[in-house]
């Protein structure tokens, strides 16, 4: 075996490429030719911490760590009174089917923080609204890989990695009344994607929560993937649902878009194409469309690698609305509101924990995409960045949360903070 992993390393690295990026921002990204090798390139960048130093954010606005030694921060909430709300966790590997999933099993957790997950969610307070949180505590534990949260009428709710639970919430509440309720079970069998990202619907009705395939590219077979790769609507009440959407290979953070109440997700597409295929994406979702996943991309670009081949399918593969670049890995997304101010006061802030699988590194950093009428409008721009600098990671962000008030929230799951942006001068809402 080690030989067979000495070999494997090597073909990877004889494998690495240095082609610079095609343009691949926006509705229409260039898709160049498929890459296709014995092992995918694989650079992850090794953790060093921060020490000192920060994030770097525009100027006139300001950087803070609101929280430190956490249990691995995923994703945040914001509650009516302002306190927020962190998920923490994180769950045990899928099993591996093939000599390369070793490979890259090894690779990754060189960039991942040794840290047991939490399992639990973590509760701040800034009685004085100085930015700074002084309470903390434990709000509920015993959880199973908690990821996706919501709040809806008097209810936190948490989607664990297989089910959805819920909370009884009185406002200004620090720690759960009693054990979490069952809602409803979600797929968990071999869960090669996890995360159970989770958004509200405008009118309060419903949930919808995403759930990600259980492989790369079928390579457990179509049973396997039964309820995977889709979005779920999901009544809170009777915990019934039905599938959304599907053909998303991992909807790893959902958004409910103000005033239209449109879902948008940010997904994590397939590897093993090549370091600039195929784009992640943001998309508005529509309901009851198939995005491609397994047998298509970016629209009807069939994959060759999916037996038996269905046109159909292809064929019917809706383009999504924004690339942001191929393996970033977004993890986050959240609208912005005018309190966060000038240029980014209109869009989303998207939190891209950063490649594994290409030479050349991308991602680490959350980026700003600007709308217009509702819609992207405009390249990315870098909002927090320097997460990682001379080759080396400090932190690695996952979910971005705007609290209306105007802040930006990133939970950093690599040094294990909850970071804090607000504007220097408090912006007109």
């Amino acid at each position: 075996m080690r030989r067979l992993v000495t070999l494997m390393l090597a073909c990877c690295v004889a494998a690495c490429g240095g082609d610079p990026d095609p343009a691949q921002y926006g509705p229409n990204p260039d898709l160049p030719k498929m890459q296709r090798g014995l092992l995918p390139n694989m650079e992850i960048t090794r953790p060093t911490g921060w020490g000192s130093d920060k994030p770097a954010v525009p100027q006139g606005y300001r950087i803070e760590a609101i929280a430190t030694d956490l249990k691995v921060p995923r994703q945040t909430l914001v509650l009516p009174n302002g306190d927020i709300l962190i998920a923490e966790g994180k769950a045990k590997p899928a099993p591996m089917l093939r000599p390369k999933d070793l490979i890259a099993g090894l690779i990754k957790k060189r960039g991942v923080t040794s840290v047991k997950g939490g399992d639990r969610l973590t509760i701040l307070r800034d009685a004085n609204g100085d930015g700074r949180y002084e309470a903390r505590g434990i709000f509920a534990d015993k959880l199973n890989a908690p990821y996706g949260l919501a709040y809806l009428d008097g209810a936190i709710y948490v989607a664990n990695q297989d089910s959805i639970v819920r909370f009884d919430y009185r406002n200004g509440q620090t720690s759960a009344s009693g054990p979490p309720v069952k809602i409803a079970d979600l797929p968990s069998a071999v869960n090669h994607h996890w995360t159970k990202a989770m958004t509200a619907s405008l009118d309060g009705r419903y949930l919808f929560v995403g759930i990600g395939s259980n492989s790369n590219i079928t390579e457990r077979g179509m049973v396997a993937e039964q309820d995977r790769a889709v979005i779920w609507q999901v009544d809170p009440v009777t915990g019934m649902h039905k599938t959304y959407a599907s053909g998303l290979r991992n909807p790893s953070a959902l958004a409910t878009q103000p005033f239209t109440g449109t879902i948008w997700a940010a997904v994590n597409e397939r590897d093993e194409l090549g370091p600039n295929l195929v784009p992640d994406y943001i998309t508005s979702v529509q309901p009851g469309a198939f995005y491609g996943w397994p047998y298509a991309y970016w629209g009807p670009n069939a994959d060759p690698r999916v037996r038996p081949q269905d046109p159909q399918k292809v064929a019917s593969a809706v383009r999504p609305d924004y690339s942001i670049g191929s393996h970033r890995a977004p993890l986050g997304l959240s609208f912005s509101v005018p309190a966060m101010g000038g240029a980014f006061a209109d869009g989303v802030f998207v939190g891209e924990h950063g490649s594994w699988n290409r030479n050349d590194v991308v991602g680490y950093q959350v980026v700003f995409i600007p709308f217009r009428g509702g819609r992207p409008a405009g390249q990315p721009v870098p909002f927090v960045d320097g997460f990682r600098k001379d080759g080396k990671a400090r932190g690695r962000p996952v979910g971005v949360t705007v609290d209306p008030r105007g802040a930006l929230i990133v939970a950093d799951d690599l040094s294990n903070t909850v970071w804090r942006i607000t504007p220097v001068r408090p912006a007109s809402p």
